[in-house]
């Protein structure tokens, strides 16, 4: 008895449903458009007068800028524009990357941005009770 291969509709259902059913900081991209990452945001908080970013920057936590995640594969180079949007929300803003961040990603907690506290409130985050994280798509621009 000869296997007979899938029809393009079952590959093209079965590819949905994958989709579907992905984790939240799965990206997963298409020839014709990349899908927006949907990860956790999070923000700094207080940081010592004077701190200075991995980019070598002053930090300034009303600016709108942002730490990559150390598990990010590949790193977003210091400079890159990223479209932040809250998920809760619709709020959308650019940030710049100039630092880089030292949380950790579990399956649970896809971390892929901690935003300074100006965007993150921007963005409708709570910082007063701290809400902690806020989920959020990020699309890289350049």
């Amino acid at each position: 008895m000869a296997v007979q291969p899938p029809t393009r509709s079952a590959l093209l259902q079965a590819a949905l449903a994958f989709a579907l059913a992905a984790p939240a900081g799965l990206l997963i991209t298409s020839p014709a458009q990349a899908a927006a990452e949907r990860c956790w945001a999070t923000h700094y908080g207080p940081q010592p007068p004077g701190a200075l970013t991995a980019g070598g920057e002053v930090f300034d936590n009303n600016a709108y800028t942002a730490a990559t995640s150390l598990t990010r594969r590949p790193q977003l180079p210091f400079g890159t524009r990223v479209q932040v949007t809250n998920v809760a929300n619709g709020r959308s803003l650019v940030v710049r990357i100039n630092d880089r961040g030292t949380f950790a990603q579990t399956p649970q907690e896809p971390k892929c941005l901690d935003l300074t506290d100006g965007a993150f409130g921007r963005l409708g985050g709570s910082l007063n009770p701290d809400a902690g994280h806020i989920v959020v798509t990020q699309k890289v621009l350049d």
